[in-house]
Formats: structure tokens, sequence, C-alpha cells
């Protein structure tokens, strides 16, 4: 019985470690993945800045100004967890908030800084981005 018993236990840790594992891999993007990724911004195109909506325009002059911001997010850290930017360490990205007209809220519209000097903008709270042509 005790040694049934163990196996028992044998198994479920192993199962357990496995499942672990498993939800761990499953969570890493693989090197194709990533370039996968980082591609989709160029595939998802550039925007013009005469293209960008009036507020839009506001808060990218707003920005190059070094202020002041209409919110008080705008300049945190942007963390790109949804990795559809180019991969850059922690702290590279920083968002701002572009007005939406009629919404009380920050809204979903963003611009975000990259400290390369290039700019992406979302009108869809980070679902898709496009590249800010200056």
């Amino acid at each position: 019985m005790l040694r049934s018993l163990r196996l028992w236990v044998a198994i479920l840790l192993v199962l357990a470690g496995g499942a672990q594992a498993y939800q761990w891999q499953s969570h890493q993007p693989s090197p194709k993945q990533d370039s996968v990724q980082a591609q989709s911004v160029v595939q998802a195109g550039t925007i013009s800045v005469g293209e960008l909506p009036v507020e839009a325009r506001e808060t990218l002059r707003d920005i190059k100004r070094g202020g002041p911001y209409a919110y008080d997010r705008d300049g945190v850290v942007f963390g790109n967890f949804e990795r559809i930017l180019p991969r850059q360490s922690r702290g590279y990205y920083h968002e701002y908030t572009v007005k939406t007209p009629g919404v009380r809220s920050r809204g979903a519209r963003r611009i975000i800084s990259g400290g390369g000097g290039e700019y992406y903008y979302t009108s869809d709270h980070y679902q898709s981005f496009k590249r800010i042509r200056e």
C-alpha cells in the first residue's frame, strides 16, 4: 500500500512539474515569433504627422517640448507587453495620452516615444501601432 502511494505521489509530482514547464514555455515567444512580432509594426505601416488626428499632433508637439502634459500618467514607461513594437530594454519606451473628443477618461489613443527618437501612434489601446513619419 505504501509503495503504491509513493508511486502515485511521484506521478503527480512529475505531472505537476510538466504542467508548470508547459505553461512557462507556452508564454515564451520563440525567436521566430519575436522576429515576426517586431516586423508587425512595419507591416502595420506608417503615418505622417499630417495624417494624425489634430489631438495627436498636439500631443506630439507637447512631447517634443517636454510638456506640460494633460494627464498625470503621461510620460510613464511603456512596457511593450504586447510585443508589437521592436523589443528594447525596459525604460526605452514612454507613453502619452492623445485626447479623444467626447471621452472623459484617457481613452484608447496613445503616442509611444522611443529612446532613439522614434514615435508610434495607436488609436486602439496598443492593439496596433503605426510609426510616425516626420
